[in-house]
């Protein structure tokens, strides 16, 4: 995967993002998105020997659309800025997400504002176990890679069956689940970047267990 060209596209891209420029592009747009697609199937059948619990998922099956929705957000451009792809992605579990943009790229897990219902499993499972992800969160390898919890909306108060006072409230409070790795683009380009992404991937993975044990009760 040449990820210099894909940088040299998405640059393009955000000068000139229509359906217009993309139409006359659409030839080079499909070239890097199956190069994309081969090198996530190559990024994910080296991350099966991992461990025995990895959920297989093709490149096909893991890539983002390019597409914004502007159904439910107008106001956005018509094409994003980055190819994204989610891998190790079983049904109702918290995936591990990998982005290569114009502006950013990331390594991220976990659940991004889950259903009430799984919101409500990963709470109980704090409640019932809180100490052991604070153990992961707090380990000084998770916050070399991700620093804290992704920073999202929080309740101000208590979730509705617990009290201010409670020993892991600050986590309960929390409606999103999931850290996230940055990433400088020069790191994408280097020969390393599959065994970097092989390190945050297995520092990351305790975490998404413990998700995946809460959200399945």
């Amino acid at each position: 995967m040449d990820f210099s060209e894909l940088f040299d596209f998405l640059t393009q891209l955000q000068k000139n993002n229509s359906k217009e420029w993309m139409d006359v592009n659409r030839k080079w747009y499909r070239t890097l998105r199956n190069e994309f697609v081969v090198w996530l199937d190559d990024l994910d059948l080296t991350m099966s020997h991992l461990h025995n619990d990895y959920y297989p998922t093709p490149g096909k099956k893991g890539i983002n659309r390019i597409n914004n929705n502007l159904m439910f957000h107008p106001h956005k451009p018509v094409y994003k800025d980055h190819f994204g792809a989610g891998l190790d992605k079983a049904p109702n579990t918290a995936d591990f997400y990998i982005e290569v943009g114009e502006k950013q790229c990331l390594l991220a897990g976990g659940f991004w504002r889950p259903d009430p219902k799984t919101l409500r499993s990963i709470r109980d499972g704090i409640d019932y176990n809180g100490e052991e992800l604070q153990e992961i969160l707090d380990r000084p390898s998770f916050k070399e890679l991700f620093g804290s919890l992704y920073e999202d909306e929080k309740l101000t108060n208590a979730p509705k069956g617990f009290t201010n006072d409670h020993p892991h409230i600050d986590l309960l409070r929390n409606k999103t689940f999931a850290v996230v790795h940055e990433m400088k683009r020069e790191e994408v380009l280097q020969d390393d970047f599959k065994e970097k992404i092989k390190i945050v991937y297995l520092e990351m993975l305790p975490f998404r267990r413990y998700l995946n044990n809460a959200a399945s009760v």
